[in-house]
């Protein structure tokens, strides 16, 4: 294995990126005019990492993959979100039929492979065997988080299912979504869905906030861990600024 298991990171390596790069509201807050197709490229030149969703919603041709990673500078880490059809249609059922999907399509990241994220719906309560199904039928080497969106999830004995699959558990923050800075494996995988107690995806997080969270990221790599955190509350280009900001406050 290479650095913390297969991600190529060190014991207390940080990661802060944002959910996905491509978004014409980004215009002159991260992309200067005539940026054009090389927004991959550009965000490259501020940020380490990105979680990839569009392939949640249609998943990419390996060509596709092995595209992203020719674009990007050697160490940049690249988390892929979970396609929908096994996430939400399926709802986990039947996850050894994705597995070579999955498996043939990120492979193509090389180096640039990151943790593959499978979000559940927020309608999807608690079940174990459907959860311990699914990662085992993820593929070798493949290292998973498991945004559980459902507060009935919250338990120690799920914890320790993770734990027991080298899986992460997914730290949210967001409108009704439980907060839980819980560790199961050597990285946390944290997703920052915006500030505002009713609405997803919308506000700007502010310094007393991200604060907090960088001392609870402080935290975790003085236990060794790695970290790996994706801004999605892209309005405005809120989800650039906060990311920017939290990662001042945590190597500042």
């Amino acid at each position: 294995m290479d650095g913390v298991a297969n991600l190529r990171l060190a014991p207390g390596d940080v990661r802060i990126g944002t959910s996905g790069w491509s978004y014409d509201h980004w215009r002159d807050v991260l992309y200067p005019r005539g940026t054009g197709s090389r927004r991959l490229e550009v965000f490259a030149q501020s940020f380490d990492t990105v979680e990839l969703n569009s392939s949640f919603y249609h998943w990419p041709r390996r060509s596709s993959f092995e595209s992203w990673a020719s674009r990007v500078p050697a160490g940049f880490l690249m988390a892929v979100k979970a396609p929908r059809g096994l996430t939400h249609a399926r709802k986990l059922a039947s996850a050894q039929a994705w597995s070579g999907r999955l498996s043939e399509g990120s492979a193509g990241l090389g180096d640039a492979r990151g943790p593959l994220l499978l979000q559940l719906p927020p309608d999807l309560e608690r079940d174990d065997e459907r959860l311990a199904a699914a990662l085992d039928a993820m593929p070798d080497g493949c290292r998973v988080a498991v945004e559980l969106r459902h507060a009935s999830w919250v338990a120690d004995d799920v914890f320790a299912l993770l734990q027991d699959r080298d899986a992460a558990y997914c730290v949210m923050s967001g409108a009704h979504m439980p907060l839980q800075p819980r560790a199961t494996t050597d990285f946390v995988y944290v997703r920052f869905h915006g500030p505002d107690p009713e609405r997803l995806y919308v506000g700007s997080y502010d310094d007393a906030a991200l604060a907090w969270w960088a001392q609870r990221i402080d935290g975790w790599r003085a236990e060794g861990l790695a970290v790996l955190c994706y801004v999605n509350n892209d309005g405005g280009g809120a989800a650039v600024r906060d990311a920017l900001r939290l990662r001042e406050l945590v190597t500042g």
